[in-house]
């Protein structure tokens, strides 16, 4: 099935809609220890009708089985982010860390010259997760590790920044000029994010449904825009990623 294609400005606000892609159009494997959606060509998925949006390479998302994971493997000059939406997930690499990411928790692998990690679900049930690769701004840096918390408090009815180039607002780092926020609505609640001229949007809907200037969107849909106004509201059990990108 091809993507829904809208015309300019069609959903209003200021904001230009590229595409909206519906869950059940992209890409899947299911692995029996790891079921993965894939937003983007990757592994033995490819489309080139969808090689990434813009610097945003890859939004895999990925449920894996109690007692199973992804065995110690290498990346190199990506931007890797790890978003745990149900279970936990337990890291480590070849930098010397070793952690524990529960729901909340935003990590941020800059892999630059290499570096070697493992995932693993040590929980009973089912880890939940977004795995995300973000093409960075420079190349042939020293890799770094980062993680930090943000409440549930602090996404409810409003988009917390989570990830930018600078670590402004207690946000990750990343090395590329790319914002990421997290937001959850339910009902009344709602939220708007102006992208400036020249900027492009994505929107991920990780769970639940949410209205974005007028377009129903369920889980697993995305939306590409330019720059404008975005406007969310009318969620149900909502919980939304929002990419500003350059």
């Amino acid at each position: 099935m091809r993507p829904i294609e809208y015309p300019i400005n069609v959903l209003g606000k200021g904001a230009t809609v590229v595409t909206v892609r519906k869950s059940e159009d992209r890409g899947h494997a299911d692995h029996g220890w790891l079921d993965s959606y894939h937003s983007f060509s990757v592994a033995d998925y490819h489309d080139p009708a969808h090689m990434g949006y813009g610097v945003l390479r890859v939004i895999n998302e990925d449920r894996v089985q109690a007692g199973s994971g992804f065995g110690t493997h290498g990346h190199r000059d990506m931007e890797i982010i790890s978003y745990v939406l149900e279970g936990a997930l337990t890291h480590r690499d070849s930098m010397g860390n070793g952690s524990t990411i529960p729901p909340g928790d935003v990590q941020r692998m800059s892999a630059g010259t290499g570096v070697r990690h493992s995932e693993f679900n040590h929980m009973p049930g089912v880890t939940h997760f977004l795995q995300i690769w973000i093409e960075p701004k420079f190349t042939g840096i020293e890799p770094t590790y980062a993680q930090k918390h943000f409440p549930v408090s602090g996404k409810r009815g409003r988009l917390r920044l989570v990830v930018s180039p600078d670590g402004r607002d207690g946000s990750v780092s990343t090395n590329q000029d790319a914002f990421l926020y997290a937001g959850l609505f339910d009902g009344a609640e709602g939220a708007e994010l102006e992208l400036a001229a020249g900027r492009r949007g994505y929107i991920h809907v990780a769970r639940g449904s949410i209205t974005v200037n007028g377009q129903a969107m369920a889980a697993g849909d995305a939306l590409e825009t330019g720059g404008g106004t975005l406007a969310l509201e009318d969620g149900q059990a909502a919980e939304v990623l929002v990419f500003d990108l350059p």
